[in-house]
């Protein structure tokens, strides 16, 4: 997976106190923190650490400003200049605190706020991390209890595409949707509105097998085994309501290099969302060709192809069938 630059532009960290089934409480930093050496390290590991992450919901703001203000913050910040970083990051966690208080399950946290850009995007990060308790060695050669950001669990974490939600674009948010319902606040805190749906993303990840496919040049019978693998485990997840976890598909259909391929599908389609259940209707071409013209429709099997089935000829652009059933015969005969 491509590993980006970050520039950092504004960063902040304020606390967010909840136990579950507690109430919450806000304690607000009133400074940026410098984008110093530490600073670029952590801002670099979480965006690694959220890219890598699967199960991502994408959306857009909720079209009720009132009750999702987010918008209309990011306007005062960004459009009128009116608020400014530390300002925005208040207001936010004001916000952020009345939706933790509505999920009995939440927890507090460190609650970073960041505004960052790189070759692909310009972006303001949000995240809720927890502490763990680590081991460390003094001056004095002592062993001390150290606190840490535990950057291994991070559960709560959403992303705003600032540039493609300015432009127009449809799904500029994108956040963690974690499990059960624990994280759903965090979604309501950014105001998305959910707008990916399973036939748009199982179609998705089909165009990401074929790319890979593309791109490895495998021959024909390997890439129809590859096909056949993606098609068998992602109907079987369609029978079980399973949702589809690229980690999974990656082993299930590319086992001798499944980081190969999780990592292509990520590159070539870094929005490809998780969580969702396939679309049978989606799959359907990794196993099959189907077209249409102005006079004929036609759908046919891979692995007719290999088989003799179907034979098409490249030199003249044409397909001829064997084996056509008797029905068919008959009404050509009869023309």
């Amino acid at each position: 997976m491509t590993v980006l630059a970050n520039t950092i532009h504004n960063l902040i960290i304020h606390r967010l106190h909840k136990e579950p089934n507690g109430p919450a409480r806000i304690s607000l930093h009133d400074a940026e923190i410098p984008a110093n050496g530490a600073a670029q390290r952590l801002i670099d590991q979480l965006c690694q650490l959220y890219n890598q992450r699967i199960g991502k919901g994408f959306g857009q703001f909720e079209d009720d400003e009132a009750q999702f203000p987010l918008p209309r913050l990011l306007r005062r910040h960004l459009i009128e200049q009116s608020l400014d970083f530390v300002a925005l990051s208040q207001q936010m966690m004001a916000e952020l605190q009345q939706r933790a208080e509505q999920e009995p399950l939440s927890s507090g946290g460190y609650v970073l706020f960041a505004r960052v850009s790189n070759a692909t995007m310009n972006f303001l990060f949000a995240a809720v991390i927890g502490e763990v308790i680590g081991t460390a060695v003094n001056e004095r050669m002592q062993v001390d209890d150290c606190i840490h950001l535990d950057m291994n669990n991070l559960r709560v974490a959403g992303r705003i595409d600032l540039q493609c939600w300015q432009a127009g674009g449809e799904k500029y948010i994108s956040f963690l949707r974690g499990r059960g319902d624990v994280a759903a606040y965090f979604k309501l805190f950014l105001g998305c509105n959910d707008v990916v749906t399973p036939l748009k993303e199982t179609r998705k990840l089909v165009q990401g097998l074929e790319q890979f496919a593309q791109t490895q040049q495998m021959q024909p019978e390997q890439r129809d085994q590859l096909f056949e693998r993606a098609h068998s485990y992602l109907d079987t997840l369609g029978d079980e309501s399973s949702a589809v976890d690229l980690a999974s598909v990656a082993a299930q259909v590319w086992p001798d290099a499944p980081q190969t391929l999780q990592a292509a599908l990520q590159d070539e389609a870094p929005e490809l969302s998780g969580g969702l259940g396939p679309e049978r209707r989606a799959i359907k071409p990794l196993m099959r060709f189907k077209a249409s013209a102005a006079q004929w429709k036609l759908e046919f099997d891979r692995a007719s192809l290999r088989s003799g089935a179907v034979i098409y000829n490249k030199d003249n652009d044409t397909l001829v069938l064997f084996d056509i059933p008797d029905e068919l015969r008959r009404a050509l005969q009869a023309e």
